[in-house]
């Protein structure tokens, strides 16, 4: 388990997905700014697997937690998913976009909005009720089942997939595991 980038404890899930969302803007800008294609490319794919591994993780360890504990969690936790989606939406039309094609950019700024705008009302709104109605030691165990998680999530968007605890939890590893399988096979980088 990291510890906590300001204080020096241990990092609890608000602080892991926190700092997941400043690597994903790091990566976004790193595309954003580079011209050479092929090297684009490399940084969406390490974008697009981090983004997966991320909201899989979400939808595993957190939004149940959210449901169950946080005033208004379903309404929040549904409106999260459906960001999920459209998220992975656009994530697929950047896996299959050419790098070179200037609508591949149209794309990366699209997705640049969408995940800008779901960290802001996670860490705006929603880590600080996390930090205000679960105890501190499970806020740290839940981020121990989130960076466990996140070895295990697809590493490529599946606009199909449901956006359900279980079925991340039942068929996601196996998901997880052809999506690697493919990435080694195909030289993938993603991260």
């Amino acid at each position: 388990m990291s510890e906590h980038p300001r204080s020096g404890s241990v990092a609890d899930v608000v602080d892991i997905l926190t700092i997941d969302h400043r690597e994903m803007e790091e990566l976004l800008g790193r595309i954003q700014h580079t011209p050479e294609p092929d090297q684009r490319r490399e940084l969406t794919d390490t974008l697009i697997a981090e983004v997966m591994r991320h909201a899989v993780a979400e939808e595993m360890h957190v939004y149940p937690v959210m449901e169950k504990y946080v005033p208004n969690g379903t309404e929040e936790v549904q409106h999260d998913k459906q960001e999920h989606d459209e998220i992975v939406q656009v994530m697929k039309r950047l896996e299959d976009a050419d790098t070179s094609d200037p609508v591949f950019m149209d794309h990366v700024r699209k997705l640049d909005g969408l995940l800008r705008h779901h960290a802001s009302d996670e860490e705006g709104d929603q880590f600080p009720k996390l930090r205000s109605h679960i105890p501190g030691e499970q806020l740290v165990d839940m981020g121990r089942k989130v960076e466990t998680a996140k070895q295990v999530a697809p590493t490529r968007p599946h606009p199909s997939a449901p956006h359900s605890e279980l079925f991340h939890k039942t068929i996601g590893p196996g998901v997880g595991m052809i999506d690697r399988l493919r990435d080694k096979l195909s030289g993938r980088t993603t991260g």
